[in-house]
């Protein structure tokens, strides 16, 4: 069963976005995926708590004290909304049950200092160095062609951390979290852009 870790010690950087419709998208395909939410906020929760039981099937569960090297049963992917701040045995605990780690930034120079120390304590952990964990980074609310995301490109590069996608700035993601629902389950019509930015995403999610 493999597992996702999305994480980002800064809050607002688009972590339950990212794993919300991450998990929608394997849902969608058929699979049996959970949803393990780490926030004492539970936004992941809750926000399945709205979602209609005729979409694709997305089994949440309360991650905050659970072991996570034990989701409920017969799950196909595990999926993982870190919390903001994360850190210490928390962090540990997350790290060694996850087989990838995708990393949400915004383009700002405040979130990209924030999130710099956190990138150290990545690459040297025991987990990523020894059981080959692969980070993955996600350049959020950025079009890959402005300023900013050559600004964040180059960060990543000194981290020599791969950059996985880029994810627009739109108001899509909201008007869809706000029905319980994700890109995966809106018409084709109105999400088709957005489908094009996440298929190198989940390809990187699938690939062993």
């Amino acid at each position: 069963m493999p597992t996702i870790l999305v994480v980002n010690p800064k809050g607002g950087s688009g972590k339950t976005t990212l794993a919300t419709n991450l998990a929608g998208f394997f849902a969608w395909r058929g699979d049996r995926v959970t949803l393990g939410d780490m926030d004492r906020q539970r936004s992941s929760l809750q926000w399945l708590a709205i979602r209609s039981p005729e979409l694709p099937a997305i089994e949440g569960w309360d991650a905050r004290e659970a072991d996570l090297d034990k989701p409920p049963k017969g799950t196909d992917w595990l999926i993982l909304d870190a919390p903001a701040g994360i850190h210490g045995r928390a962090l540990d605990d997350a790290l060694r049950a996850a087989d990838k780690v995708m990393v949400p930034v915004n383009p700002s120079l405040f979130d990209i200092w924030a999130v710099a120390e956190f990138f150290e304590v990545l690459r040297s952990h025991k987990a990523v160095r020894k059981h080959g964990v692969e980070i993955g980074m996600v350049g959020m609310r950025v079009d890959p062609r402005t300023r900013a995301a050559a600004t964040l490109s180059h960060f990543f590069d000194k981290y020599e951390l791969p950059v996985i996608g880029w994810l627009r700035d739109t108001q899509i993601y909201v008007q869809a979290a706000a029905l319980g629902e994700t890109l995966f389950d809106l018409p084709r019509s109105q999400s088709e852009r957005e489908l094009e930015q996440w298929l190198p995403l989940v390809d990187w999610a699938r690939r062993e």
